[in-house]
């Protein structure tokens, strides 16, 4: 079957669900707000300039996570995904999964988000497959450490590649959406690379190499 993967943040939603749930967390009081607020920025600055530490951001994403067990996770997520995700799932982006749903593909979202806040998004949108940054459990709570690989720049490409080794897929004739430069590693993989709503960098090479451009979240395009 034909693979459809799909990156989340800036790609899916119109938006970065893990710049969103720091924010979320803010609000409601979970976390200082100045300070908290201030390094989550800064942090996601540099995933737009790809120079992020993806475990100095997981020790500082994961931090509130790791103080709350799952039931009250739950319950903080229903509505993070309530007031804050539904909203940035535009009709474009829903379209587009459903369509390549019709056509029978397997779907699948691969993003450096953890899975914490990213597994109850993709199932929002109707999507089996999920590859996430992986917190590690002990005794049943989330910590701040990563397990295994992060699924981050090339760390996508192993973990994808981990995946295929243990399903009956391939990437003959597979599909890639993502906005961001930090997925060119994978774009260069796959058959057919499709580019949303791209950062600078990426915007640069997808013009170079003739790479389908399109608009999910009606900001337009350069």
């Amino acid at each position: 079957m034909t693979l459809a993967l799909f990156d989340l943040d800036n790609t899916l939603l119109d938006g970065d669900s893990d710049y969103e749930w720091g924010q979320f967390l803010v609000r409601k009081g979970l976390v200082d707000g100045p300070s908290y607020t201030a390094k989550n920025l800064e942090f996601y600055e540099q995933y737009k300039a790809g120079i992020l530490n993806i475990y100095d951001f997981a020790r500082f994403s994961l931090t509130p996570i790791s103080k709350l067990d799952d039931e009250a996770l739950n319950t903080l997520h229903q509505e993070y995904m309530a007031t804050v995700i539904r909203p940035k799932m535009t009709p474009k982006a829903v379209d587009l999964v459903n369509q390549h749903r019709a056509q029978g593909h397997t779907l699948m979202v691969i993003t450096a988000t953890n899975s914490v806040v990213t597994r109850p998004i993709a199932k929002a949108f109707g999507i089996e497959h999920l590859i996430a940054t992986e917190p590690k459990r002990v005794n049943g709570r989330y910590t701040t450490d990563i397990d295994g690989v992060a699924s981050f720049q090339m760390g996508k490409v192993t973990r994808l590649q981990d995946w295929l080794k243990n399903h009956t897929e391939t990437l003959e004739d597979s599909y890639f959406y993502s906005d961001s430069h930090n997925d060119i590693p994978l774009l260069e993989m796959v058959t057919y690379p499709v580019v949303v709503n791209p950062d600078p960098r990426l915007n640069a090479v997808a013009k170079e190499r003739a790479w389908p451009i399109i608009d999910l979240h009606d900001r337009g395009l350069d």
